[in-house]
């Protein structure tokens, strides 16, 4: 099996960023979703965006996002895909990538058969999707250190390139890459010594976890 993709979501510093790049990470995450620990505002992002041009893929992260915020952050800071985690429908999903012309990444959140199932109402107007925990209600739609049943994912087809979050820290990374074959794996408070403030350590030991797997 190939070595994963490596995502390290919700970096709001230069030295997290650095440390993401140093373990060989393919993704940093910025994330824009205002009520979040790892909100960061487009000033900040131009200038992560800046730093890691040409070095790790920039993904920026959306919950729900009109228009007009898309497209303050892109003239903001380059990003190189759009990772929508709120409830979009696949026609918005569709209009985003049509308007902006990146690829997009639609979060699917996991708690049953049922929810997985969903994913196929995406095929044609996402790019990729990325599996996460579904979270209690009135809580961050991510982000929050849960993890779904990856059992789940046992005899499921994926109609899209897909990666997995939700939990995933250096201790249980190896394992969920070995039972579900995810083709990226993702991590925000796993590599976190408090909300939103990143480990460098912990960074350098998810990185080394998921490809040693």
């Amino acid at each position: 099996m190939a070595q994963p993709g490596i995502k390290i979501c919700g970096i709001t510093t230069a030295d997290a960023l650095e440390a993401a790049i140093t373990g060989r990470a393919s993704h940093a995450g910025f994330n824009f979703y205002p009520p979040s620990p790892r909100y960061a505002p487009p000033a900040t992002a131009t200038e992560l965006s800046r730093q890691a041009q040409g070095r790790i893929g920039r993904v920026g992260v959306f919950v729900d996002a009109d228009d007009a915020l898309l497209a303050e952050v892109l003239t903001a800071a380059r990003l190189d895909a759009l990772q929508l985690h709120g409830g979009e429908s696949p026609e918005r999903v569709a209009a985003v990538r049509r308007q902006f012309g990146l690829p997009v990444w639609k979060v699917l959140s996991i708690a049953s058969r049922d929810d997985l199932a969903k994913a196929t109402a995406y095929t044609d107007v996402a790019d990729f999707l990325l599996l996460d925990a579904k979270t209690p209600k009135g809580t961050l739609p991510g982000g929050m250190g849960l993890s779904f049943d990856w059992s789940l994912l046992s005899g499921w087809k994926a109609p899209l390139p897909w990666g997995l979050a939700g939990g995933l820290s250096p201790r249980n990374v190896a394992d969920a890459v070995r039972a579900t074959g995810a083709a990226l794996v993702d991590t925000a408070s796993g590599v976190e010594s408090s909300p939103g403030v990143k480990d460098a350590g912990l960074i350098a030991a998810f990185c080394a976890a998921a490809r040693d797997a």
